[in-house]
């Protein structure tokens, strides 16, 4: 089992990519949080964001398993060569995994403010894919169901990271963590209707564009990456010099790319685009809450 599970991570979940990508949202959501939060001077990374950072890493492997396992049909007709739908691991692999390390990651974060929000995400994540296996709910090819239902996950992944942000910077929850979380929100929008834009869908193919058009389905994703960027820098205006704001404006640069790409005309959106934006987007975060700490909240 083991053989055919390295297998799986080496196809479905490229350790470099993937680790890269969690320690990127650990420290860049968390120094979202500080940005937004008028008191975020007092954030510092630590131990605990390191542990965020691990923790997202695992956990993003173990909801890669429910995604494969609740689109097996589909991957097996339009994506045959990921590991699960090519017979390379089984079913039941990624069920003894997704248990096991599920109990590593509560033993990890014992004593971690957000414990119970983790605990939840993972069941949560189980519910879904016991729904949809029992019942075929929702069908997968109803996206933005789909997508309203898979919401939850992430917003309690966000919470977690916010329980932790909340104990580093020694004060309780306020609206300026609702608004951290809707600019992580609206960024992370962009990607999940960016990827799957194509000029005509092939028969069967999973694309917004079925439900919203070409253009509207182009809008949308141009228009949530710029609400992120909008809901960031205006209560940071004020307050914050011109390069900081630059810095933080900066990821936008990358759909803009995609869609003057995308206008040439291409068949289909620059998926990798959608992934660099919103790497960049919580990079920016990263390093705008870490230069905002260590200069007591002035941009030098």
């Amino acid at each position: 089992m083991i053989a055919r599970l390295a297998r799986y991570v080496a196809g479905s979940y490229p350790p470099a990519m993937s680790v890269s990508i969690a320690l990127l949202w650990a420290y860049g959501v968390s120094g979202l949080f500080a940005l937004c939060d008028p008191r975020g001077a007092a954030w510092r990374p630590d131990a605990a964001t390191a542990l965020a950072a691990l923790t997202l890493a695992v956990d993003l492997l173990l909801m890669r398993m429910i995604d494969d396992l609740r689109d097996l049909d589909y991957d097996r007709i339009h994506e045959p060569q990921r590991p699960l739908a090519r017979g390379a691991v089984r079913a039941a692999d990624l069920g003894w995994a997704y248990a096991l390390l599920s109990l590593g990651l509560v033993a990890l974060n014992w004593g971690h403010a957000g414990l119970p929000i983790l605990i939840a995400q993972l069941l949560y994540a189980l519910l879904v894919l016991f729904v949809y296996r029992r019942w075929r709910w929702p069908d997968g090819d109803k996206l933005v169901l789909s997508l309203l239902i898979s919401c939850p996950g992430q917003l309690l992944l966000h919470l977690y990271l916010y329980a932790g942000y909340l104990a580093s910077a020694g004060h309780g929850p306020d609206g300026y963590g609702l608004l951290a979380l809707a600019v992580v929100f609206c960024a992370s929008l962009h990607p999940e209707l960016a990827k799957k834009i194509v000029r005509e869908p092939a028969p069967g193919q999973r694309s917004y564009v079925r439900t919203f058009g070409l253009r509207g389905t182009v809008a949308a994703a141009m228009g949530f990456a710029a609400l992120s960027t909008a809901l960031l820098l205006a209560p940071l205006a004020s307050r914050w010099a011109a390069p900081g704001l630059l810095l933080l404006a900066a990821p936008l640069a990358l759909p803009l790319a995609a869609l003057i790409r995308f206008g040439r005309p291409e068949p289909r959106w620059r998926a990798k685009y959608a992934l660099w934006y919103l790497l960049a987007s919580f990079a920016s975060y990263a390093i705008g809450g870490a230069l905002l700490a260590s200069r007591h909240g002035q941009w030098p």
